[in-house]
């Protein structure tokens, strides 16, 4: 457990606003200035705390920017949860909101997201809100959103009444209940990814429901992403999380056809053969990759999609295949090879709601 004891009875009642952040002046500070309207607007007391651990002269830009936007500065350790969980024991109010370092707020995210959390059911120990992209879209980033892999969680707010987890770009919890389960977890494999699902489906095990605010808006900014290299390194991190995540909640994992895995073990089969073969069984390798690559494009095809698309749903693929790589290193570094034909189950029937289904059962949408 993180928290040696509680404090919930010391809190006022109120937002603090925890963001974690590494680098990214400039969009901090727009972040920054946003949330100074939010505050304005928000009928509660808050206060904003950033969390850093930049090298000295951003720490120095990130300390002058919460000097001129009322925010307290500390500095924190290199892991985003270690990062958040620091910023959450340092907040004087009874809701703690996590924003991401690159996104900007809505004008009236803190009213929505304190407004949704006081009139929920006290089951409801957390609440989400959608995340829009914003910024020019190139034609990586283009691409970027045919991946299956990214950015699902984000509209989840728009389409369910109640998720098992949220990302935590967007994510507003009750602190007594964000300290009963101990806050996030600070061992992760990767020094981000998998600590948000991990605090979710915890909570979620506790009877703290996360249940979706879609009024309360956060935008994240689409220069952190803007080269396929940059995203293909976040799906690897993301996928190493995966097995991280399976090993803490074994009950959620699933049997699943990792495609690096199965090339993996068809390389060394078709390795092994090669002095009887003469090196032909070689060939296996390319086949089956042409062959998987065109079963997982065509499976992401939507209506209306031609030849000219055809391009963009294999590249998507490709692109994709990073989070299974991941998935791939991450089940030899936790220690699990089993690990290697399976994989998170990062949604849940039971958990999810969608909203039509909870408005149709008189339940709070």
């Amino acid at each position: 457990m993180i928290w040696r004891y509680s404090m919930a009875a010391h809190r006022r009642a109120g937002v603090s606003v925890v963001i974690p952040v590494r680098g990214r002046v400039r969009l901090l500070a727009a972040l920054l200035t946003g949330l100074a309207e939010a505050r304005a607007r928000c009928p509660e007391p808050t206060e904003v705390i950033v969390v850093d651990d930049s090298d000295p002269a951003d720490a120095d830009r990130h300390r002058a920017a919460c000097r001129r936007h009322d925010a307290a500065y500390l500095r924190g350790p290199r892991r985003v949860g270690a990062k958040r969980n620091l910023g959450a024991r340092a907040a004087r109010f009874d809701l703690i909101a996590f924003v991401d370092s690159d996104c900007e707020a809505d004008p009236d995210f803190l009213q929505h997201a304190a407004k949704a959390l006081r009139e929920a059911p006290r089951d409801v120990g957390a609440v989400a809100g959608p995340v829009d992209m914003i910024g020019t879209e190139t034609a990586t980033l283009r691409l970027f959103r045919r991946t299956q892999e990214m950015h699902q969680p984000f509209a989840w707010p728009r389409a369910y009444d109640r998720i098992t987890w949220a990302a935590t770009a967007n994510l507003t919890v009750r602190a007594e209940a964000f300290e009963a389960v101990g806050g996030f977890a600070e061992d992760t494999l990767t020094i981000v990814g998998g600590e948000d699902v991990d605090l979710g489906v915890r909570m979620t095990k506790a009877g703290h429901a996360t249940a979706c605010a879609p009024g309360a808006v956060v935008y994240h900014s689409r220069q952190t992403g803007d080269s396929l290299l940059s995203i293909a390194r976040r799906l690897f991190t993301y996928g190493r999380a995966a097995h991280w995540l399976n090993v803490r909640h074994p009950e959620r994992r699933e049997p699943r056809l990792n495609p690096v895995s199965a090339l993996a073990a068809v390389g060394a089969v078709a390795a092994a053969a090669a002095p009887a073969t003469r090196g032909r069984s070689l060939w296996a390798v390319p086949a089956a990759a042409a062959a998987l690559l065109a079963q997982h494009a065509h499976r992401r095809r939507v209506p209306g999609d031609g030849a000219t698309a055809v391009p963009g749903l294999v590249a998507s693929t490709v692109l994709d295949w990073a989070f299974d790589a991941g998935e791939f290193v991450g089940a030899w570094q936790v220690g699990r090879p089993h690990y290697l034909f399976s994989r998170f189950g990062f949604m849940d029937d039971r958990t999810f709601v969608p909203r039509a289904a909870a408005a149709g059962t008189g339940e709070a949408a």
